[in-house]
This record gives C-alpha cells, structure tokens and sequence, in this order.
C-alpha cells in the first residue's frame, strides 16, 4: 500500500509557490530543478491542481499562484487532485466470488466494512492535514537549521 510520490511532488510545488509568492516567476522548469522531476511531470502536477482549483498558472509565460489561503487547502485536496480515485483503490480485494469455495464467496464480504473504515480514516486524517500547517513545520526547520 503507497501513496504515490506524485502527492509529495505536489506538496513541493505548492510549498514552492507559497515561498517564492511575489519573489520571483514560478515556471515547472523552476519547479523541477527544486523538484529534480522532468518538467513533464510537473506541468502534469501543475495542470491537476490547476484542474482542482487549488492554484492558477498564467497563459504562455507561466507563473503558478495559490487560489487560497494555505489554511483552506488540505492534503487531501492536494491528493485528490491527483489521484482522484485514489483511496477507492489504495487497498485491493482479489477476484474469488465465482470460485466454489465459501471463504471465496464471502471475503469480499467480509473485507469491504474493515477496508471502508481504513480508508475514511485515511481521509480524515488528510482532511486534518493543511498546506498551512506543513508550511508552519517547513518554517520551523529551516528556522532550527538556521540557528
């Protein structure tokens, strides 16, 4: 079970965006080299979460903006950009019911509530989680680092 690597991607860019808000142009060639991602991989990052409402990236000369307060945009957002069916495929039951066997039958049965459960808690967990509040513990460690 893994979440994919695109969602920490993500987590960067947006990180990124907040940081450098005002200092300079965002561009996904700046990104990847912050990211050491092909610039492909970042404009399709970048288009998802475009596509989600959580930033705005200007026509043809780029420059990436957050559309909210980091305080309103969760990681479960950031995932769900992404990964759109996401926790709905995070864990798996195998194909058995037509199988004679009535542990066959039956499991998908048996696994669908403990799997729901896991993946709600999943999703709270996420929803808890804020683009500010990792912006706030990205701040204290370069703050720590730096003293």
């Amino acid at each position: 079970m893994q979440i994919s690597m695109k969602c920490s991607i993500a987590v960067h860019c947006l990180l990124f965006i907040h940081e450098a808000e005002g200092k300079f142009k965002i561009t996904s060639s700046l990104l990847a080299e912050s990211t050491g991602c092909n610039p492909v991989i970042i404009r399709n990052i970048l288009s998802s979460l475009k596509k989600a409402g959580l930033i705005t990236v200007a026509r043809g000369t780029g420059g990436a903006k957050l559309c909210a307060d980091p305080s309103k945009i969760t990681l479960y957002q950031i995932y769900n950009a992404l990964e759109p069916d996401g926790l709905s495929t995070l864990i798996g039951i195998h194909p058995c019911e037509e199988r004679k066997c009535p542990v066959a039958q039956n499991i998908r049965h048996v696994l669908e509530n403990p799997y729901n459960k896991i993946k709600d808690s999943i999703k709270q967990t996420m929803e808890s989680v804020t683009l500010q509040s990792m912006i706030d513990d990205f701040d204290t460690l370069v703050t720590s680092k730096n003293a």
